[in-house]
């Protein structure tokens, strides 16, 4: 663990100064610029959002300098290098360590106490969310786990093209129209009667968002519906 400040501001237009103040709007701050970090500072900013990305290696800070506007090389378990960087004015933290979990604990405690309205961590096993939540975070993914889970049900059921687990009783899922459903209305597919909503359906030609009751399924339609799980592995069987 690093016993000092080590902090250092990498932009496009300088390498050597540091900010007296980034204007924000909708602010994000990214602790950690690991693959699953930098992937989540670079969807940001290109979403228009005002990201500041810090890390301990310099030379991962070094390597997004010049594609993301503010990343700072610095020690985030130390209180005052992140009162220095105004973080208590931002909107969201999302602390993404993965393989120091004391100082993914710290760098939460701390964000936590300058008053960030949300914080958000990344944990790696069930007992480390089961921590991270006492210590004040507000919400912890689990990558590695939601990525296998929704990998075992596309397996599992074979026709889903995507499954995402909106809770235990709710996911959404994207599938190929089965056979049997082609040809007829969402009205007659009887889908609401098991309790599954088509929300959108997906055509060479392009998306139809929120299809009406007398939409007709056509092949290769490709389905978004979003249900029970047990009800969505059940449409792909024949009525």
């Amino acid at each position: 663990m690093l016993d000092f400040v080590r902090t250092r501001l990498f932009n496009r237009n300088s390498h050597n100064e540091r900010p007296e103040k980034i204007k924000r709007h909708r602010e994000f701050v990214v602790i950690g610029l690991g693959r699953f970090g930098s992937s989540l500072a670079f969807t940001l900013h290109e979403q228009g959002h005002d990201v500041l990305a810090i890390d301990v290696d310099e030379q991962l800070v070094q390597r997004y300098a010049n594609s993301l506007p503010h990343v700072v090389y610095m020690d985030t378990t130390n209180k005052e290098g992140l009162i220095e960087l105004g973080i208590e004015n931002f909107d969201t933290g999302v602390v993404c360590v993965g393989s120091d979990f004391e100082s993914n604990i710290l760098a939460t405690v701390l964000l936590r106490q300058l008053g960030v309205r949300r914080v958000i961590c990344k944990a790696r096993t069930r007992t480390q969310r089961d921590i991270l939540l006492k210590i004040g975070a507000d919400e912890v993914i689990l990558p590695e786990h939601e990525a296998g889970v929704r990998l075992a049900r596309k397996l599992a059921s074979g026709g889903f093209i995507d499954f995402m687990e909106v809770n235990k009783e709710i996911s959404v899922v994207e599938l190929i129209a089965p056979p049997h459903l082609v040809g007829r209305s969402l009205l007659k597919s009887n889908l609401r009667e098991k309790g599954l909503v088509v929300v959108a359906i997906r055509r060479a030609e392009g998306v139809l968002v929120l299809p009406t009751a007398q939409e007709v399924i056509r092949q290769d339609d490709i389905l978004v519906v979003i249900g029970r799980p047990g009800a969505c592995d059940a449409i792909l069987q024949k009525a």
